[in-house]
């Protein structure tokens, strides 16, 4: 499973980078950025679920 990211739909509010630092970061604009490419371990799975689950432009989603 691989993190994807809508930054179209992304706002700035953080939630993502506040929940999994190592997982996401934000731009100068606060627009969130992926750090972690690849497929996701078990702990980085769960993580990913929780950002997804909080971000309020549903602009994460996770898949293959």
């Amino acid at each position: 499973m691989k993190i994807h990211l809508d930054t179209g739909k992304c706002q700035g509010h953080g939630r993502c980078y506040s929940l999994a630092p190592d997982l996401f970061d934000c731009d100068d604009l606060g627009t969130a950025v992926v750090i972690v490419t690849g497929e996701l371990n078990d702990e980085q799975l769960a993580k990913a679920k929780l950002a997804a689950g909080n971000c309020p432009e549903f602009a994460i989603t996770i898949g293959d």
